[in-house]
């Protein structure tokens, strides 16, 4: 009997219900690698206006990083550029803005599933082959764990890169996991993984496939919801069993070894990129504890700038303008947005002082935390010492209208990576550097009356007196600071333009410094640094506040007078290795870095210094519930 052709149109009828299901099979391959990369590309940097420092952080690193790198030797650094700050999307908080991320591995291995027959091999071979196989990733984990110095080197060096001080303070702050039952369930999990494809490939290992699925979805299921051993269910040593004896069951089969080998890197991979954006993720927080202020921080100084309104008026009176103007005075000028930071400063170098009568203190703000700053310091008595609390933007506004810097800024950190070229192994250093913001420039032009100041950070402490900083001759200088020979002028030289400099002069680091303003004056430094403030190109803010950079050092070119390096310890604000004995020998503590000491991230240890001189005993504080 002659059969009946199909229709013409048949085919195609047919053709098209399986391109269908075609392109759903393969949107759902693309939905859960999407996914994956979604996880494996998210990072960045959240600064707010609160944590005034860290927006104008930079890095002498390398520039692969968004940052420039600085040498010990005669190298130079090839440019200077600075994290941009952004905000979070809205809505959620836990998504970190992407970036490109770089491949981490040296040897990545195909992905793509490759079906292979049952291998048919002598056993001494496949013992042979495992022995191989066992003994490559033994080594390979043994090189991983243990590692080399140079290993190590380049691991904490990659981290600083990438994470700066962050690597110190997660070394510090390291859980040991001491939960034995979770990671050997996590072991389990990791083994049975790696054979559960080459199982399924085997021809009547139906059941063996059906058993090892249900063990891992098991596993995966209790470590779930259980991350200690205290977790754990009360069957999970049943469970544990039987996932042993399925595994020795998968190891006594014949497999192709390279296909088990490959899914174990493959899970090592991506155990490895998920330990990367958890790191990231905590960085990502790190770095937001630093870069904001504490919201009972934020609950004291409203609470002081609505007493202030509701008070009678506290305006300082003519004989006190007057003794704020007394040229036979010691002043301090302090430049600060946190109340308590200012008033650890004050309190600190009052009472380390011997004569405290002739102290005199400014304390330059922004117009959010004037009001609340002169409640505070106008009900509180440092001895005999007098405060005068000013408000920067309005002296800006009202009286040096020639200047385009409006708003205050402080002392910019700049986080610095030093390289060792003398060195093979490539040692490696951080240190923060703290340099003059664009406000202080101003200075000279807000205190004409006055011949000679000390500029104090609002992160240091002082614990000796320092009236003989006033007997310093400084002959023709200018600035008395602390001198960072590790960092020459010449060194950076792609980071300071056109401008005529010396390559062999030092940089200089703020925290503590004497100026004598006529000398200031008579070298016109307001001047040079307006005029080398006109070169430089400013996009934004960040871009405003990267230029204090070289426009600290230019401008005080030549006209540095070194200081005592024993006045002023360094570094509380990031580094763990401090002596103690040191710390509590030193005339001033300077917490530069990302841990502040009124933050939780601050340095137990070094915290205790800062304080000393808090004050207490305050009923806004209580209320606040502030309690560094």
């Amino acid at each position: 009997m002659k059969a009946t052709p199909p229709p013409p149109g048949a085919a195609k009828r047919r053709r098209g219900p399986r391109v269908a299901v075609l392109a759903l099979v393969f949107c759902s391959l693309l939905v859960p690698l999407a996914f994956l990369f979604d996880r494996s590309q998210s990072g960045g940097y959240v600064s707010t206006d609160e944590r005034h420092r860290q927006a104008g952080q930079l890095e002498v690193v390398l520039p692969s990083f968004h940052h420039v790198e600085k040498t010990d030797g005669d190298g130079t650094v090839n440019g200077l550029m600075q994290y941009t700050p952004k905000k979070m999307p809205k809505g959620n908080s836990g998504e970190l803005q992407k970036h490109k991320q770089t491949d981490r591995h040296t040897s990545r291995v195909n992905t793509k599933p490759k079906v292979l027959p049952t291998p048919k091999t002598d056993p001494s071979e496949t013992v042979k082959e495992l022995t191989r196989g066992t003994r490559e990733v033994s080594e390979e984990r043994k090189r991983r764990d243990k590692g080399t110095n140079t290993d190590e080197v380049e691991n904490a060096k990659t981290c600083q890169l990438e994470f700066g001080s962050y690597c110190l303070w997660s070394r510090e702050h390291k859980v040991v996991m001491k939960d034995s039952i979770v990671k050997r369930l996590k072991d389990q999990l990791f083994v049975a993984r790696s054979y559960y494809p080459s199982i399924a490939k085997l021809e009547g290992e139906e059941e063996l496939t059906r058993v090892i699925k249900q063990n891992i979805q098991d596993h995966e299921r209790v470590l779930s919801v259980s991350t200690v051993d205290a977790d754990l269910p009360s069957f999970i040593n049943k469970k544990m069993d039987q996932m042993e004896q399925t595994i020795a069951k998968a190891k006594s089969c014949t497999v192709d070894c390279h296909n088990v080998d490959r899914k174990l890197r493959q899970i090592l991979d991506m155990t490895e990129d998920e330990a990367h954006f958890h790191m990231k993720q905590s960085a990502f927080l790190y770095n937001l504890g630093a870069q904001t202020l504490p919201k009972s921080h934020h609950c004291l100084s409203m609470r002081l700038t609505l007493e202030y309104f509701k008070s009678s008026s506290l305006d300082s009176d003519d004989s006190s303008t007057r003794k704020f103007n007394a040229a036979n005075g010691r002043h301090y000028v302090v430049l600060s947005k946190n109340i308590l930071a200012a008033s650890v400063v004050i309190n600190s170098t009052v009472s380390s002082s011997k004569d405290s009568k002739s102290i005199i203190f400014h304390i330059l703000t922004d117009a959010q935390n004037f009001y609340a700053m002169k409640y505070w310091f106008d009900k509180k008595s440092y001895r005999k010492s007098a405060v005068h609390v000013i408000n920067f933007e309005d002296i800006i506004k009202e009286k040096l209208t020639k200047f385009s810097v409006r708003h205050l800024y402080l002392s910019e950190e700049f986080r610095v990576l030093v390289r060792s070229t003398e060195q093979p192994a490539g040692k490696t250093r951080m240190d923060y550097l703290s340099f003059f913001s664009h406000s202080h420039f101003f200075i000279p032009e807000m205190f004409k009356d006055l011949k000679k100041v000390v500029v104090l950070d609002d992160d240091v402490v002082v614990q000796r007196d320092l009236s003989f900083l006033w007997n310093l001759d400084m002959g023709d200088n200018v600035n008395g600071a602390i001198e960072i020979c590790g960092l020459r002028l010449g060194q950076v030289r792609n980071l300071l333009g056109g401008t005529t400099f010396d390559a062999k002069s030092c940089a200089w680091m703020s925290g503590i410094n004497v100026i004598n303003l006529d000398k200031w004056r008579k070298h016109k430094v307001t001047e040079n640094y307006l005029l080398i403030l006109k070169k430089v190109v400013m996009k934004d803010e960040t871009s405003l506040r990267t230029a204090a950079f070289p426009l600290s050092l230019l401008s005080f070119q030549h006209l540095i007078y070194p200081l005592d390096e024993r006045l002023i310890l360094s570094g509380l604000g990031y580094d763990y290795a401090i002596d103690e004995e040191v710390a509590r020998s030193s005339a001033v503590l300077h917490y530069n870095g990302n841990m502040k000491p009124w933050l939780e991230l601050g340095i137990p240890s070094y915290r205790k210094y800062w304080k000393r001189f808090l004050t207490r005993e305050d009923k806004f504080m209580d209320e606040c519930n502030v309690n560094p």
